[in-house]
This record gives C-alpha cells, sequence and structure tokens, in this order.
C-alpha cells in the first residue's frame, strides 16, 4: 500500500563551456610562478575532457544515424519481401477465381 519512488532519469553528464576570456594564462614554461602551474592544468585538463566529451557525443550521434539507416533499410527489405509474397498470393487467388469461373461455364456448356 506504501508508495515507491521512482527516480527520474538521470540527465547526461556535460562538462562546462570553455571561458569566454581567460586572463593572464601562462603555460608551464618558464615566467610562470609555482602556483600558476596549477591553474594551467586545471585548464588544460577541463578543455581535454570537453574535447573527450565532443568526440564522444559525435561518435554516438554516428551511431544513431547509422542505426537509423540500417533500420530504414531492414524495413525497406521486409516491405519489398512483403510486397513481393503478396503479389504472389493474389495470383494463385486470380488462378483460383479464373478456374472456378472456367468450371462453371463449361458446366453452363454441358447444360
Amino acid at each position: 500500500e506504501k508508495t515507491v519512488p521512482i527516480p527520474e532519469k538521470l540527465n547526461e553528464w556535460a562538462p562546462r563551456p570553455p571561458p569566454e576570456f581567460v586572463r593572464d594564462v601562462m603555460g608551464s614554461s618558464a615566467g610562470a610562478g609555482s602556483g600558476e602551474f596549477h591553474v594551467y592544468r586545471h585548464l588544460r585538463r577541463r578543455e581535454y575532457q570537453r574535447q573527450d566529451f565532443m568526440d564522444a557525443m559525435a561518435e554516438k550521434q554516428r551511431l544513431d544515424e547509422e542505426f537509423q539507416r540500417k533500420l530504414e533499410r531492414n524495413k525497406m527489405i521486409a516491405e519489398e519481401q512483403t510486397a513481393k509474397r503478396r503479389r504472389k498470393r493474389q495470383k494463385l487467388k486470380e488462378k483460383k477465381l479464373q478456374a472456378k469461373k472456367n468450371k462453371l461455364e463449361q458446366k453452363k456448356q454441358e447444360k
């Protein structure tokens, strides 16, 4: 009798967008202070994470499109097979009707 909470589907993780403007960015090379390397390292890690996410999303989209194309192709093949079998059934049906008509005509001619 107690209601059971059903958790909602979690949204897919997405990285933060890159900053519009980054001030005083020094690389890990000479001239950077001891604290600047850590700032650089975090920015670099975040950018690599963002790029990996974009690559993964592009791959997922490509696979989805490929799957949709495959579904369409399979659907078209199935429709062609169905149409072919339908034509065959219709042909047999017409053949039976024609044979029935011919038999009736023969009986009429005999009488």
